[in-house]
């Protein structure tokens, strides 16, 4: 990442196809969650799917990325009804870009794990916002705002 440019990447995505930055539409809202089918992730996610017609409906996409497999993804994603993309991220390419994984403390251990954060990118790569260690309750609406004020 240099001046809040974020470099392309591609990823697996729940549509079978690899998603990349340069083919995304503009602007986007990444979020980056821990782990699939937890409670905070499927209430985020479920956020983010209701919201989510209001968010097309201003120009913007929506992807969740974890380091979960395309095979969580899928299930995560139609156990939800998700209107939107999952990328799989297990070698951390995009966690790594975006700087969120980070140690946390998991009953008392320390675990190295993806920091829930969301992103909202704009032309050329351009982050416009970001958020980072989120709480869930409110956050997706919060998002949404913040691209309604573009």
């Amino acid at each position: 990442m240099t001046d809040n440019r974020i470099e392309d990447f591609s990823l697996p995505s729940t549509s079978g196809s690899d998603f990349s930055l340069a083919t995304s539409g503009r602007p986007l809202v990444i979020y980056f969650y821990p782990k699939d089918s937890t409670p905070g992730c499927t209430t985020e996610s479920a956020a983010f799917r209701d919201l989510y017609p209001q968010f097309v409906a201003l120009g913007a996409n929506v992807v969740g990325i974890s380091r979960d497999s395309i095979k969580s993804h899928q299930n995560f994603k139609s156990r939800l009804e998700l209107p939107f993309e999952l990328l799989s991220d297990p070698e951390e390419k995009a966690c790594t870009l975006f700087g969120v994984m980070k140690m946390k403390n998991m009953y008392g251990k320390q675990v190295r794990g993806v920091e829930r954060s969301t992103f909202v990118i704009g032309p050329d790569n351009l982050i416009l916002r970001e958020w980072r260690g989120v709480k869930v309750a409110g956050h997706a609406e919060e998002v949404l705002a913040f691209v309604r004020s573009r």
